[in-house]
Parts: structure tokens; C-alpha cells; sequence
């Protein structure tokens, strides 16, 4: 069986997330002043260590931008700055 889970992101360049393994990423947003990703899991299942990407509107992306997958973006302040959420693959 499956649930959803929320999982809290700092606003860095790049992080490291414990998920079970398989989760599925389904919305990044702002909650109550934190920036939350939310995923589909099966609780039961391995962790696995998921790697995500946060890049502001302008700022320049890594290298290896064409591997990204892009999960979500989100505003803060007002709609003043906006990011972009990118999945590392594995």
C-alpha cells in the first residue's frame, strides 16, 4: 500500500533526501514558509538517497543540466523570487 509523504528542502543549489525507494514526486511548494516536496511511497520499502537541484530564475544550471529532470517550481516572497526543482537521476 501507498502514501504520500512530504519531505522539507532547504532553498541550497544542490541536497540529498532520504525517500523510500521508488517514491514518486508528485508537487514542490512553499508551506508555511518552508519549501516542501511531496511523493507518493510505499512506507515499507529501502531508503535510497535522492539527490535534487534548485536553481533560481537566472542563475546558471550544472553541467550535466541535460540529465536533470524537472520536478516542480515555487515562489517565495510573494512571487518575488522563483526557483526550479530538478531531480538528479541515478
Amino acid at each position: 500500500m501507498k502514501t504520500i509523504w512530504k519531505f522539507p528542502l532547504g532553498v541550497a543549489d544542490e541536497q540529498i533526501i532520504e525517500m523510500p525507494r521508488g517514491a514518486k514526486v508528485l508537487a514542490v511548494q512553499p508551506q508555511h514558509d518552508r519549501v516542501c516536496v511531496w511523493a507518493m511511497v510505499n512506507p515499507n520499502a529501502e531508503k535510497e538517497r535522492r539527490t535534487f537541484y534548485i536553481a533560481g530564475t537566472g542563475h546558471l544550471l550544472p553541467d550535466e543540466s541535460d540529465r536533470l529532470r524537472h520536478v516542480g517550481t515555487f515562489q517565495l516572497h510573494g512571487g518575488a523570487l522563483v526557483f526550479h526543482v530538478f531531480e538528479v537521476p541515478l
